[in-house]
Order: structure tokens, then C-alpha cells, then sequence
């Protein structure tokens, strides 16, 4: 029997999968690692915890594997900087993660300076702290530290930079690979994703050598194989192939099969990420979008996919922040019905801008907002306004993402966490009118980083046999017409307007 396993490292926490070669999970082990926010808006990650909780996850899923393991994939949560020494693998400072925001300010001077124009041509992106180049420049500079030898009296010493699969990588191979694939490149605000390399021009104005950065392959092709250094910590075998790499979102679109353009999926997760195939042709920038590499895949064709993508910083972490910050449930699990027990929200509508709004809005400097609490609002509308944002920030992005690429969306594709609430299948069927399939296979992030590792190792011949293993759970048609669901998505939009620029400084307002 065929055996990939993928290793899904998250913003929480990492998931180890063993996955046959019909598509179906074997075994799986899931282990968290501490969040650190030393400053408001600060977040940060310990890269050692999480190679620890590589190392824990898959040395659980590994001792249960009675046959041997073909290919190991890997997916990340992407723009996540690490950096670390050559010489002794060791990071030099915690991992500035995708969410934090302390380069807010570096971002605006940049868009003053007249350089968006050329970062969206080249990169597909936006002048946002969410990417990796402003964190890596932070790093390098004097206020992170020195590590470029130049700013302390530490000696300089030989930097690798990565996001967390390139960190990954080289722990497994000790530190034998360094290297990442276009759809985690294109993430960084580096990579010029039409010619698909790192462009001399953005590591100039990022202040970033070249020598610091990961090769940069095609998303399906063998990277390396594990180390016996590597073995002895994960109780894998030596010498396994790791044949795939993709950023998270990019992972989860090919899990869900969406292999056409024009087909779409949402995953929600920390925040919730809408990703549209839109082939193989770069499209021009799209207001309000982000426009990515999907996969390039290391066949004779080595044919790029394109997508398009909604980056919503908030969703499941909204529901953390109701059990952790809040206090108002015991578990996270316990929203939806919570959520359901009250049949309209009673006019609140929350806002869950905690780091800013990302796609269509991109402002930094929005804030998490209620509005329209009466005396009469409980626990259950909170709820229940939490649940209604999520569909609401989704058919923002997709009401965009339609008008942009010309293509209308036959079924959205939905997975992760939240995806497990009927309630929200249902809201967002009907704010965006369009019937919404939840898949089978709840860790489709997982899976696609296997089916990429796979296809490079001959476990699925192509396309067409990945996308025979996609089934749904459950798909939920609209239930409301449109003018019910538009009347309360302008409520929404209303309360948008009140969480925008809350922070922003007084010289710009």
C-alpha cells in the first residue's frame, strides 16, 4: 500500500498525516507550540518548538506505519520569517509571524515613496506587513538585532533565510537543502512571479542579500530525502523522499482538486483564505487581491498555475478570542450550537479586524469593532455575529475575485476548521448565492501537500487521479433569496467602515 506523509505546520501548531494512495487518512498526530506577542501586534514563534513539534508528530504517526513511506510533503503557514545560522542550524532570533504588524509603518513609507506600482507588477501583491520582506528587512536592521554582523559587535555570521517549509527542509535533510517552491516565494514580496525568480530590484529595496535566500524549485520534484540526524529525532527511515512543498492556502487548493480555472475554495482557519485557479497565464494586479503562484508542478511541462486570493487575517481566531479572552465559552466547539440557539444576531455585527483587514481592504490600521449592542444582545448573538462575519469577509473577497477574473463561481470548496458548523455552510451559501461544498477530507491543506509529493514519486499519475479521490461531506444550496442577503451584508460593510483606520496615525488621517 502506498504511504505519503504530510506535515502540516500551521500558526498554532503542527499536524503530521499519513495519507494511501486512495487519497484516505491512515494516521495523524497533531501537537501545539507556544504563541508569544511581546508588544501589541506583535506576534512571534520559537522556530526550535516548532521543528520540536515536527519532530514529536511525526515520530507518533511513524511508530504506528507498519508499511514504508513513499514521499513526505510538506505545507506551512507562509510570509512566516525565520532566519538562521548555517554554521550551527541555530535561529537567531523567534520567527516574526505572517500575522504581526510591526512593520505597518515601513510599509506606508514605502507606498510614499512611490514603490507599490512595481511591487504589484512584480510580486502580485500589496505594501502590507503581512508578507515576509519587511519582517526579514526588520531583522537585518539594527532594531532586530544585527544579524547581519553590520549593526552589533557579534561577528557576522553565514544567515539562511526561510519560511517555515525551507526551515523544515533543512532540518530534515541536516541542513543538507535550502530551498522553497514558487507558491511560498511568492508570498515573500522578493519573487517577480512572472519571470519566477527573485528579483534584483525588490531584494535592493528590501535591503536584502541574495545569499540569505532558498533556492527556489517546482512545488512537485524531490527537494532531498530525510538525514540520519533527522531519522534518529522523527523515527522516520533515512533516505525518504521529500517530494512536495506549497504555502498552505496554495496546498489546500490543490487538495480540493481545484485543478480548472476558475475553481474556487475557502479554508477556514486562523483567518480564511479564498483562492480562485485561474490557469496558466499571470493576470494583471486586481484591486483589493492578491494575485500568487499556485503550483509549478516538476513534470516535462513544468506549467505554472496561477490564483487568485483573498487573505482574511481573522476568522477562527475570533473564536479563540471568545474562549480565551472573553471567557464565554469553554470550547471552541461549542460556537456553532451556540451560535444557532438564536435565530438572527438582534442587529450586532462584529468586525474582527484584531491585526488590521486584509483583502479587499488592506488597512493596517482597523480595529476589531462591535456595533449595534442593545441591552437585550447575549453571549449567543456575540456568537453568532463571530459566525456571520466569517461568510461576510468571504463574500467580500469573492465578490471581488468574480468581478475581476470573469469566472463565476460554480460551487465554492470549503475546509478547515470552522467548515465543521452546517450553520456557516449555510450563511455563506446564501450571502454569496452560490451552492457551498464542504469536503470529505477535513485536512485538504494536508492532502495537497502529499498529492503534490506524491505525483513526483509515481504514487498518482496525474491530475485526473488526484482529483477521482475528491468527495464532499455535504453541500448546502441557499436557503435566503438575494435582497435578504444583500440588506444584511450592507449592514456589514456599515460596520467595516467604523473598525477602518482606527489606528492610524494622526499625520495621515
Amino acid at each position: 500500500m502506498a504511504v505519503v506523509i504530510a506535515i502540516d505546520a500551521g500558526t498554532t501548531g503542527v499536524r503530521a498525516l499519513a495519507i494511501d494512495g486512495h487519497g484516505e487518512l491512515i494516521v495523524s498526530a497533531y501537537e501545539e507550540f507556544p504563541q508569544y506577542f511581546p508588544r501589541p501586534g506583535w506576534v512571534e514563534h520559537d522556530a526550535l518548538e516548532i521543528w520540536g513539534a515536527t519532530r514529536q508528530t511525526l515520530a507518533k504517526v511513524a511508530v504506528q506505519l507498519k508499511e514504508p513511506i513513499d514521499a513526505i510533503g510538506i505545507t506551512n503557514q507562509r510570509e512566516t520569517v525565520v532566519v538562521w545560522d548555517r554554521g550551527t542550524g541555530e535561529p537567531l532570533h523567534r520567527a516574526i509571524v505572517w500575522q504581526d504588524r510591526r512593520t505597518a509603518d515601513r510599509c506606508r513609507q514605502l507606498e510614499a515613496e512611490g514603490h507599490l506600482d512595481l511591487i504589484r507588477r512584480r510580486t502580485g501583491l500589496v505594501l502590507d506587513p503581512y508578507f515576509s520582506a519587511t519582517k526579514l528587512e526588520w531583522l537585518l536592521a539594527e532594531d532586530g538585532g544585527g544579524l547581519s554582523g553590520s549593526a552589533s559587535a557579534r561577528p557576522r555570521v553565514d544567515l539562511a533565510f526561510g519560511t517555515v517549509d525551507s526551515w523544515l527542509l533543512w532540518k530534515l535533510t541536516d541542513g543538507a537543502v535550502h530551498a522553497t517552491d514558487p507558491s511560498n516565494a511568492s508570498r515573500t514580496l522578493l519573487y517577480d512571479i512572472r519571470d519566477l525568480g527573485w528579483s534584483d530590484d525588490l531584494t535592493a529595496l528590501f535591503h536584502v542579500p541574495t545569499n540569505v535566500l532558498p533556492e527556489v524549485r517546482p512545488s512537485s520534484g524531490r527537494f532531498g530525502v530525510t538525514a540520519p540526524n533527522a531519522s534518529e529525532q522523527t523515527g522516520l527511515p533515512s533516505g525518504v523522499p521529500i517530494s512536495g512543498i506549497a504555502g498552505d492556502q496554495q496546498a489546500a487548493l490543490f487538495g480540493q482538486a481545484c485543478f480548472e480555472p476558475g475553481m474556487t475554495k475557502n479554508t477556514y482557519g486562523t483567518g480564511s483564505f479564498v483562492l480562485m485557479n485561474v490557469g496558466p497565464t499571470c493576470p494583471d494586479p486586481v484591486e483589493g487581491l492578491l494575485t500568487s503562484v499556485a503550483w509549478i508542478l516538476g513534470d516535462a511541462t513544468k506549467t505554472t498555475t496561477y490564483a487568485l486570493e483573498g487573505a482574511i487575517f481573522v476568522t477562527g481566531a475570533a473564536v479563540q478570542w471568545l474562549r480565551d479572552g472573553l471567557r464565554l465559552i469553554d470550547r471552541a466547539d461549542e460556537t456553532g450550537s451556540l451560535a444557532a440557539s438564536v435565530d438572527d444576531t438582534e442587529g450586532v455585527y462584529f468586525v474582527p479586524a484584531f491585526t488590521g483587514l486584509g483583502s479587499p481592504w488592506w488597512d493596517p490600521y482597523a480595529r476589531g469593532t462591535v456595533v449595534g449592542l442593545t441591552r437585550g444582545a447575549g453571549r449567543a448573538h456575540l456568537a453568532r455575529a463571530i459566525v456571520e462575519a466569517m461568510a461576510y469577509q468571504a463574500r467580500d473577497v469573492v465578490d471581488a475575485m468574480t468581478k475581476a477574473s470573469g469566472y463565476e463561481i460554480a460551487t465554492l470548496r470549503v475546509d478547515g476548521g470552522a467548515s465543521a458548523m452546517d450553520l456557516l455552510l449555510q450563511l455563506q451559501a446564501d450571502q454569496i448565492q452560490t451552492p457551498v461544498a464542504r469536503a470529505r477530507m477535513a485536512e485538504t491543506t494536508a492532502l495537497g501537500a502529499a498529492y503534490l509529493a506524491g505525483l513526483a514519486e509515481g504514487v498518482w499519475g496525474s491530475l485526473d487521479d488526484v482529483a477521482r479521490h475528491w468527495k464532499d461531506d455535504l453541500t448546502v444550496e441557499p436557503a435566503t433569496g438575494a435582497s435578504s442577503a444583500d440588506a444584511k451584508y450592507a449592514q456589514w460593510k456599515r460596520a467595516v467602515e467604523r473598525s477602518r483606520g482606527w489606528e492610524r496615525p494622526e499625520e495621515v488621517l
